[in-house]
Formats: C-alpha cells, sequence, structure tokens
C-alpha cells in the first residue's frame, strides 16, 4: 500500500507529461503519405535492401528538423511562416509564399492520387472519382481541426496514424526480412544513377517542408509561448513527443521499404497497384487488404493535415484567408487534373517527391537561422553543435538535390 501510495506522484507526472503529447503526431503523418508508399517501395523492389540507410538518415534529419521546428512556435508564440513575414519585404514574401505554395502543390499531387489509388483497389471506382473523395474526406477532416478544436483533430490524425501501421507493418509478420541483409542495407551506399534518383524520392518524401511550417504552429497553439517557467518543461516533453512520432514514423517507412525488399525484389513492378497485386499473390489476400487500408488512411489523413499546413503557411506570410473550399479546389486541381488525363499515378508520385526535395532547404535555412539567434530564441537558442548538424542536414539535402538536377539533365 505504501508502495502504491509512493508511486501516484510519479503516475501523475506521466499522465500530465502524456496529455501534452500530440503535435509531433500530427506533424509526423506527413511522413508516411502515399509518396512514401511509392517512394520506398520503388526502392525495395528496384534495389531491394540497397537504401535501407536512407530511411534511417531521413528519419533522424526529421525528427532534429522537427524539434527545430516546435521549438520556435513554443519560445518565441511564431509560426515559421509569421516569423519570416516579420523579417521578409512584401515582394520576397510573395516570391517565398510562392515556392511554398509549389509545394502544397506537390504534397496534395502525393496525397490525393495516394487516396485514389487505395479506393480503386478497395472498391473499383476510376482514380478520378477517388481522388475527388479523398480531397472531399480531407475537408471534412480540416473542418474538424477548424471547429472541434486542435486536440479533435489530433485524436482522429493519430488514430488514421495508427491504421498506417498496422497496414504495412502486417507483412513483417507474416515474412520477416532478412536480419543480415537489413544490417548490410545500413551501410550508406548506391548502384548507379537511378539510385540517387529514387533516394532523392525517399528524402522528400520524408523531410517534408510543409511538415516543417506545420510544426511550428502546432506547438504554438498547442501550448502558447511558454513562459520561463513552463518553457524548460514543455520543451522537453515536446523532445519525447517528436522522438516517438518520428520512431512510429520511421518504423512505418522501413517496413514499406521491407515489404518490397523482402517480396517484391526482382518483380516486374511499376506501380503501386502491382504491388498490391504482387502482396496478394506473395503473401495473400488479407495482408493485401491492410495494404490497402493503410494506404486509403495514410492518402486521407496526410492530405487533411497538408491542407491545415497550407492554411497556416499562406495566413502567416500574407496575413489572408481563403475560403477553405477555394482552397482546397485550387491544390486539388493538379493532382485531379493528373489522373484525369491518365497519367501514371504511381510515376506522378515519385515525381512529386522530388519536387518536395527541393523545396526542403528554403523551409531549412530559416528554421535553422532563427532557432539559432539569441536575438529571437534568448537563452534557448540551439547550441552550437546543434546548430552545426541542423547545418550539416540542410548542406546534405542541398547537395543531393544539385547532383539530383545534373542526372535530370543529363538523362
Amino acid at each position: 500500500m505504501a508502495i502504491a501510495e509512493a508511486a501516484r506522484p510519479a503516475l501523475r507526472r506521466v499522465r500530465a507529461g502524456s496529455a501534452l503529447l500530440g503535435p509531433a503526431f500530427v506533424a509526423s503523418i506527413a511522413y508516411v503519405d502515399p509518396g512514401n508508399v511509392a517512394a520506398n517501395v520503388s526502392a525495395g523492389t528496384r534495389y531491394g535492401y540497397l537504401l535501407v540507410w536512407v530511411v534511417v538518415v531521413a528519419n533522424i534529419m526529421a525528427g532534429l528538423v522537427q524539434y527545430l521546428s516546435a521549438k520556435l512556435g513554443l519560445v518565441t508564440g511564431m509560426s515559421l511562416p509569421e516569423a519570416l513575414r516579420e523579417r521578409m519585404p512584401g515582394a520576397g514574401r510573395l516570391a517565398y509564399w510562392a515556392q511554398a505554395e509549389l509545394v502544397a502543390v506537390a504534397t496534395d499531387l502525393a496525397e490525393v492520387v495516394g487516396g485514389a489509388i487505395a479506393l480503386d483497389l478497395l472498391f473499383g471506382l476510376p482514380l478520378l472519382i477517388g481522388g475527388a473523395i479523398t480531397g472531399a474526406v480531407s475537408m471534412a477532416l480540416f473542418v474538424v481541426q477548424d471547429r472541434r478544436g486542435q486536440r479533435r483533430f489530433e485524436r482522429v490524425v493519430t488514430g488514421l496514424l495508427a491504421i498506417v501501421a498496422i497496414g504495412f507493418l502486417a507483412s513483417l509478420f507474416v515474412r520477416p526480412p532478412s536480419a543480415t541483409h537489413l544490417l548490410g542495407g545500413l551501410v550508406p551506399h548506391f548502384s548507379g544513377a537511378d539510385s540517387v534518383l529514387i533516394a532523392a524520392a525517399m528524402l522528400g518524401a520524408t523531410v517534408m517542408p510543409h511538415a516543417v511550417y506545420l510544426h511550428s504552429g502546432l506547438a504554438r497553439d498547442r501550448h502558447g509561448r511558454a513562459d520561463d517557467t513552463r518553457r524548460a518543461r514543455l520543451l522537453r516533453i515536446t523532445r519525447y513527443d517528436v522522438g516517438l512520432a518520428m520512431l512510429v514514423a520511421g518504423t512505418v517507412n522501413l517496413a514499406m521499404l521491407l515489404l518490397a525488399a523482402t517480396n517484391l525484389r526482382g518483380q516486374e513492378i511499376d506501380s503501386i497497384a502491382g504491388a498490391y497485386t504482387a502482396v496478394g499473390q506473395t503473401l495473400g489476400a488479407g495482408v493485401a487488404l491492410l495494404f490497402a487500408v493503410g494506404l486509403l488512411a495514410s492518402g486521407l489523413a496526410s492530405t487533411s493535415v497538408g491542407a491545415y499546413a497550407g492554411s497556416m503557411i499562406m495566413q502567416g506570410l500574407l496575413r489572408k484567408r481563403v475560403p477553405l473550399l477555394l482552397r482546397r479546389l485550387v491544390t486539388m486541381t493538379p493532382a485531379l487534373v493528373v489522373l484525369a488525363v491518365g497519367a501514371e499515378p504511381s510515376a506522378a508520385l515519385v515525381g512529386s517527391q522530388v519536387v518536395l526535395s527541393f523545396g526542403i532547404p528554403f523551409a531549412l535555412v530559416p528554421l535553422i537561422r532563427l532557432t539559432g539567434d539569441r536575438a529571437v530564441m534568448g537563452q534557448d537558442a540551439n547550441h552550437r553543435l546543434t546548430s552545426a548538424l541542423a547545418w550539416l542536414i540542410a548542406g546534405l539535402i542541398i547537395v543531393l538535390n544539385v547532383v539530383l538536377i545534373g542526372l535530370t539533365f543529363l538523362g
């Protein structure tokens, strides 16, 4: 009895801390969207375990980046777009907003197309109708955030994240991957120019620009600007929040690649639909069904989070709110056009991730500069080692993009 009494204060602290978790799980949905499925399945099918290290490194990078974004929101009380608005001239804000909107369109392309593919696999719906349904459902989820509050939205998105995790982890229990090959895949190396292109797509699918913008606003909206007495505790809890969320997202991403590397390597698969069929033939209809359900949950959750991020970016940079229906129609239109003209959906997904990789430096560079500036962050400015690691991450991504441009022009 005495032991139980002594344990109660600790349990209360754990419950109080866990109640503050959540924003990172919303942001982490961006790391398990249909673009990740296309990029990771392509990597596993073509190269087996070769690019396992890319998933691991990208997830570690993303964890640091998401923590810095959340820290900016907690310490300054501003989202990253709002902080940039205060420091940029009018023309610069417009140009910056234009590239951020391009990123939002590429994000929507991946998510709407992914949802459409899932609805086709599950119910045989035409891709265009499936895309429209995905967009409509995402709008409904966004309305939950707008009218019912962030906590309700976090619960819905976290529930969808759990469905995504079950959908893609199931195959690992039916046919576990080779431990030897998995360890070999942790050694960084490439195999030709095409593997660099796939790695760039995987990176673009993992370190997502809109999630960088979004997390600062999520943390600010959930906790407010933290005063001196609360800040240290909130930052500590935020580290746990980010760590747990990225562990889940990273595990799901790795499961996607291992599913393909273990079961689909060497097969002529050029689409997610082809992967679904091959999974059914190799692992059974039940695993294939979970694969499709996970893909659908991924598309629905990620497109609603993407819409939330796009709205936050526009409001933060331009101080303008666009009606929800109009904004969704504008950002969804390119995805619906891709589906209407009959473009190959999986190729469009991988291409969208390459576009996203080019938007990463525009989010990372100002984030690192702001969080390392004592005039902005005070005593919570980045430690020199933290800033050095963050700049290294940004540098690696930029170099990879330059290599990608060269490979694209050289064919």
